[in-house]
């Protein structure tokens, strides 16, 4: 991986990590038209380390608050009715499918799961189903159908917390998006846009920066792959991430996500396209075969 590759990975995994269009097949799309060689699973889950830190910064208050509650919570049986310190206990049970599932489909999902027909396929499939619930959260349906409260995130709890953890666990399988697949689940839990995605980026954090850590070992071996290459686009993805954040959490309280959803589906149509007139091969390169 040359310099200037890192640079423009790093660019592309801040931009669209907390967009729900998928980092993932960002960066497998972005070597795959540029020619390059695919920067892999391990480099994807290191680069989103340096967005991980820009959610740590940006929610420290509510994350300081989470941790601070829950470990009171252990030795102080009053605290267990807190609502930090209950959302400590939620992101950890929501963490769980996406590590038992991360861990059982590793070879999958650094292999035959970037395959770009079925990259394109998660795209539309996926963005469609956001379009629904999003549609369905703002009233769709009807001056006749029943408006419903959405929740906030004090009216979470276990079950919810487990079925927000499942739809991350999709997030697997490159062209889903962590964040679409979450906020997805939490608007057909009926929550509302911000709550949905503001659990889905504390929900990310203990996935994400364990399977980072996890693949450090990889990045040694790696041929594709060096140290510096990755730190810098690492760092790059950490400023845009940030940046980004701030800009979709505004966005989200007043605007729908009806331009991500036409942005995906019109991007797996490009890619079936493409691939259907051989202009793009499946395995471009895939750096597993």
């Amino acid at each position: 991986m040359s310099w200037f590759e890192a640079v423009i990975l790093g660019l592309v995994q801040g931009l669209t990590e907390f967009l729900p269009i998928s980092s993932s097949a960002h960066l497998r799309l972005t070597a795959a038209f540029a020619g390059w060689e695919d920067p892999g699973a391990a480099f994807t889950a290191i680069t989103q380390i340096g967005t991980e830190t820009a959610v740590l910064i940006y929610f420290r208050k509510d994350i300081a608050r989470i941790v601070s509650a829950w470990f009171r919570s252990l030795t102080d049986k009053a605290m267990r009715s807190d609502h930090d310190a209950k959302m400590g206990w939620l992101v950890i049970v929501g963490s769980i499918p996406i590590g038992v599932l991360g861990l059982t489909f590793q070879e999958s999902i650094e292999g035959p799961f970037r395959d770009l027909r079925l990259i394109a396929t998660t795209l539309i499939v996926m963005g469609l189903i956001l379009g629904f619930a999003d549609w369905r959260a703002s009233g769709g349906g009807g001056r006749h159908r029943a408006v419903v409260q959405r929740k906030e995130l004090k009216d979470l709890n276990t079950r919810d917390g487990l079925l927000f953890g499942l739809a991350q666990a999709l997030a697997l399988v490159p062209g889903v998006s962590r964040s679409g697949a979450t906020i997805t689940g939490g608007l057909f839990l009926n929550y509302s846009r911000e709550a949905a995605a503001r659990y889905s980026f504390l929900l990310a954090i203990p996935a994400v920066l364990a399977s980072g850590l996890f693949e450090l070992k990889e990045v040694p071996g790696a041929t594709h792959m060096n140290w510096g290459g990755t730190v810098v686009a690492t760092l790059i993805a950490f400023v845009v991430g940030y940046a980004v954040i701030a800009w979709f959490m505004k966005f989200i309280t007043t605007r729908s996500f009806a331009p991500f959803v036409i942005y995906r589906v019109l991007l797996g149509i490009l890619i079936f396209a493409l691939v259907a007139g051989g202009a793009l091969d499946p395995e471009a390169g895939d750096s597993a075969h």
